[in-house]
């Protein structure tokens, strides 16, 4: 049986887990054997993309003798998944929602870093040509998105603002790329949706936005590693941290540029990738508990609606400090 964040780990599997995590802990200490830590990320992580594309994070851990595999995922559960079960050593940026399931699964994870908020990089879309011109007519109607993503907690937000529960729309789960090919083909009613495909939708289908997460959802991404991996190695944590921040001012400072580098590897065109970095504060600082106070928030709606299993304390995490 596949084990998801879903499904704990029975009999055997717990001991082989066990092991494996015992001998990657051990692989990761310090020495001068080069080591290879494995990133997972989103074609999203706008960020962690720059550094791969720059080769800056490879050459600033260079020295600490670590290289990186790049893994590749479609969402931000499916990488939280690999990361509980050890395929992945840290993630790339996730939506706040995200963490909120891993915890509910018991994932033994540590909050790295924190993007400030970026409320108008999710929104949910209609097409020019709809009907519905609020969202309380979403009532009876389809509506497109990726489960557990932050545009999950913008529906279950806007839903409840407009007088209606989750209960009252059809779900449909669906991956950025095949919510866009279903919205398109009119398959869904609305899609909830982030940036850069939120930007894209816009200018390329002349998508129309209902809401978008103004005074309803935050939308703070969150870079995670495994606990074994960040008791390990806080070294190669503090380099990409400080990376990460250094990077964001430069998007923020030089967006052309970071448009021109980002649009063939997202595969659209600069303009709709610098629409799309505006909406995104890329002010990476410090996960503290203060400004986690939101995530319990999404926790609760999630239990309120049976989506989570049992309840979470979402303050009840590890935290990375970076020095300085």
């Amino acid at each position: 049986m596949k084990t998801t964040l879903y499904s704990r780990v029975m009999g055997r599997r717990h001991v082989l887990g066990a092991i494996a995590a015992l001998s990657a802990g051990a692989a990761f200490g310090q020495g001068p054997t080069t080591r290879t830590v494995r990133l997972g990320y989103q074609k999203s992580s706008t960020l962690m993309a720059l550094l791969r594309l720059q080769g800056t994070l490879e050459q600033r851990l260079e020295p600490l003798g670590v290289k990186l595999s790049w893994h590749e995922f479609t969402s931000g559960l499916p990488l939280l998944e690999a990361l509980n079960l050890d395929n992945v050593d840290v993630s790339a940026d996730v939506a706040d929602t995200v963490p909120v399931f891993a915890q509910a699964a018991g994932a033994q994870l540590t909050f790295v870093a924190q993007e400030a908020p970026s409320p108008t990089a999710q929104a949910i879309l209609v097409r020019a040509d709809s009907p519905v011109r609020s969202v309380a007519e979403l009532k009876g109607r389809r509506v497109g998105f990726a489960k557990a993503a932050g545009v999950h907690y913008l529906l279950l937000a806007a839903l409840e603002k407009a007088g209606l529960t989750f209960a009252d729309i059809t779900p449909a789960y669906l991956s950025p790329a095949d919510g866009r090919a279903a919205f398109e083909r009119g398959a869904i009613d609305a899609w909830v949706v982030w940036d850069p495909f939120l930007s894209a939708a816009q200018r390329q289908a002349g998508a129309r936005v209902l809401a978008d997460g103004a005074g309803l959802a935050s939308y703070q991404r969150y870079y995670l590693a495994s606990t074994r991996f960040a008791q390990a190695r806080p070294d190669v944590l503090g380099v990409l941290y400080a990376e990460l921040e250094k990077t964001g001012r430069w998007v923020k400072q030089y967006p052309k540029e970071a448009a021109a580098l980002l649009a063939p590897f997202w595969g659209l065109d600069a303009a709709i990738v610098e629409q799309a970095n505006t909406r995104r504060s890329y002010a990476v600082r410090p996960v503290t508990t203060q400004n986690l106070a939101e995530q319990q928030k999404i926790a609760d709606a999630f239990f309120a609606e049976k989506l989570l299993p049992r309840r979470v304390n979402a303050l009840d995490v590890a935290l990375f400090k970076p020095l300085g």
